[in-house]
């Protein structure tokens, strides 16, 4: 476990104004704005390709923007040089030095900053103890385990007293089990110590354990921007929808405020009313579903499981409603509360509740309920 010792003496702010960067014609990072309170730490989170990358390299001065300013406590960056950024960066590869020790590789940034000595040396114990590793000072990368080898990445990059803690996927190359471990690490040292830190991830459960605030994005532009909690519950659009929380999204026409019918004549019956009749898309979280018996009062539609899988901790079943459409169910597993395991073949009915479901018009934007109808 990461020792968590005293915090570090202020954070920085960060401002992201208007970024964009483009490779060609086509634009990795288009009109990104940002803000990041001192010691926030803040995860840009999406699929491969969405741009966040490019954007955490910007804002270490990798890559300049064609576009926009970044800028630290007020002052434009854009024009330094990576080096003078002061910046803490921890790659996905972590890229320690193989040929240098556990302790050369910690005052690498110091003595390229012409630390005196005596200070890089106390320095260098500081972070040893910071991250247990006292023991392992005079070890070669390759003596190391990968998580290991992560805490001397992050102790590299500490050890300079940064503005800003930059992650790069820092746990994509540890096991299941460890990631875990090490996120929580992470997580307790970065609040103690007080540093403003930005990482990118593909991972939405690691970035929801992890973030004061996430930052969704989609083919280069930011989809959404919140807390873990309100891009679960409240999303922007359908994406937001799909992936955080892997929502169900259904398309269909909203008729009579209340029914949406699916193609094929197939009907869904909305926990809440909706004025017009329109196109539309339903969008309702696996968890918040729960199965019941055929013909139940206040079902939301009926179906034939397809699928039952037992997941540990989670039940899933996969529900046909028509057949292009088939919903994901997902309960507990074990305890008081774990959901029946319903057989392939067995007819159903899905029960959710109107905080429970999210409606999206034909432009993606989130429809209002104007009634809500009794479970």
């Amino acid at each position: 476990m990461i020792m968590t010792g005293r915090r570090m003496p202020e954070a920085s702010s960060l401002s992201l104004h208007h970024l964009v960067r483009r490779f060609g014609t086509h634009a990795a990072v288009d009109d990104v704005s940002l803000e990041v309170d001192p010691g926030e730490l803040v995860v840009l989170l999406g699929p491969s390709g969405c741009g966040k990358t490019t954007t955490l390299r910007l804002i270490a001065g990798f890559l300049a923007p064609d576009a926009g300013d970044i800028r630290v406590d007020a002052t434009s960056i854009v024009a330094q040089p990576p080096h003078r950024r002061n910046m803490g960066i921890v790659f996905q590869s972590y890229a320690l030095f193989p040929h240098l020790s556990v302790a050369r590789n910690i005052a690498f940034g110091l003595e390229m900053r012409r630390t005196d000595t005596v200070a890089t040396k106390a320095r260098v114990a500081e972070m040893l103890r910071l991250v247990r590793l006292e023991d392992f000072a005079a070890r070669l990368p390759r003596q190391l385990s990968g998580g290991q080898q992560q805490r001397v990445a992050l102790a590299r990059a500490l050890a300079i007293h940064p503005r800003l803690l930059l992650l790069d996927e820092p746990l994509s190359n540890l096991d299941a089990a460890l990631r875990q471990d090490m996120a929580r690490e992470i997580r307790l040292l970065q609040q103690a110590r007080g540093i403003t830190t930005i990482m990118v991830t593909h991972d939405q459960t690691e970035a929801m354990a992890l973030a004061d605030r996430l930052v969704l994005m989609h083919n280069g532009k930011v989809q959404q921007i919140g807390s873990p909690e309100a891009l679960h519950r409240c999303p922007a659009n359908r994406f937001v929808a799909r992936f955080i929380g892997g929502s169900n999204v259904v398309p269909g026409r909203i008729e009579h405020g209340r029914q949406m019918v699916l193609s094929g004549g197939s009907a869904i019956t909305l926990a809440a009313a909706y004025q017009g009749c329109a196109s539309a898309s339903l969008a309702v979280r696996p968890e918040s579903i729960r199965l019941g018996e055929p013909n139940h009062h206040g079902a939301r539609a009926e179906g034939i499981v397809e699928l039952c899988t037992f997941l540990g901790a989670a039940v899933e079943h996969l529900v046909r409603v028509s057949p292009e459409v088939a919903i994901v169910a997902r309960g507990p597993g074990f305890g008081p509360d774990a959901a029946p395991r319903r057989p392939a073949g067995t007819r159903v009915t899905l029960h959710w509740t109107a905080d429970d479901e999210c409606l999206f018009d034909a432009e993606d934007r989130p429809l209002p309920a104007c009634v809500i109808m009794p479970a």
